[in-house]
């Protein structure tokens, strides 16, 4: 059964990821799309293999790229999927789509729990898994919110929870390179943080989880001291929250992600504060 989603894949330099991605949506989705950002790589002749509706888009930020995408690209279904180059759908995800689109979706979207694989080990600890983000929904009410950092894409009206399958984020990085998107990453989250701490509506109490990771972030972590909060939150993370038991990869991906990455993160809003 192939379903009536068109599918949203944003690449630049992505050729180690892109066919593993698409494998996984090919004969899932009635059609897909990949809106590259100039890949100087074979990430643009890997895809063609599996689609041949292929856009070039200069690149200005996430946001303004997926909700391009989707603004412009001749989109024939009413549900859309939007992906990563390095996430994949899950076989028991496809099998569970598959039954909830053999009748009518009532739900304007839906929320979808993501597992990362980091050199091909689960990370399912330290408050890691499961991690909800809503990718599937009906295109004509829902878009990415125009952020600098940790964008999520919204809808107007009710989103229903998947609570069989993952998205799988598989990251098996080259570290200089991951580490030199963190870094640009870092910037881009203190300065969002600048303006959300002051701005952010959400409640503790809200049925979106995502809401209430981002009240626990703005209400919470960032009204610890600074450069304090990174080695708190890893201690948290990686101690009362079990992710030890990641093993030795996910001792390195908890220490990059919730210790190194958080300082970097704190580092740049003390050069932001300072320039103020």
């Amino acid at each position: 059964m192939t379903l009536p989603v068109s599918v949203i894949v944003l690449t630049y330099n992505e050729e180690q990821n892109i066919e593993a991605c698409l494998q996984s949506v090919s004969g899932l989705a009635e059609e897909i799309f990949v809106v590259d950002s100039g890949s100087t790589d074979t990430t643009v002749a890997r895809a063609r293999r599996f689609t041949e509706k292929i856009y070039q888009h200069p690149f200005e930020d996430y946001a303004r790229q997926r909700n391009w995408a989707q603004e412009s690209l001749p989109l024939k279904n009413d549900w859309v999927l939007h992906l990563d180059a390095d996430e994949r759908v899950s076989a028991e995800l496809a099998a569970e789509l598959r039954r909830l689109f053999a009748v009518p979706v009532a739900a304007a979207g839906l929320l979808i729990a993501r597992r990362t694989m980091f050199r091909g080990v689960p990370i399912v600890h330290g408050g890691h898994y499961p991690v909800y983000h809503l990718r599937l929904f009906r295109k004509d009410i829902g878009r990415c919110e125009n952020r600098l950092y940790d964008q999520h894409f919204i809808v107007t009206g009710e989103s229903a929870l998947i609570k069989k399958g993952d998205l799988i984020n598989s990251i098996d990085p080259d570290i200089a390179v991951w580490m030199t998107k963190h870094r640009r990453w870092a910037l881009l989250e203190a300065r969002e943080m600048m303006t959300a701490t002051k701005t952010f509506q959400g409640s503790l109490s809200s049925p979106d989880p995502r809401m209430v990771r981002r009240w626990l972030k703005y209400r919470v972590y960032y009204r610890l001291p600074l450069f304090l909060r990174p080695i708190l939150y890893f201690l948290y993370r990686y101690i009362f929250r079990a992710g030890f038991l990641d093993g030795w990869q996910g001792t390195i991906f908890h220490f990059w992600q919730g210790f190194w990455y958080k300082m970097l993160v704190d580092r740049e809003i003390y050069r932001l504060k300072r320039s103020l």
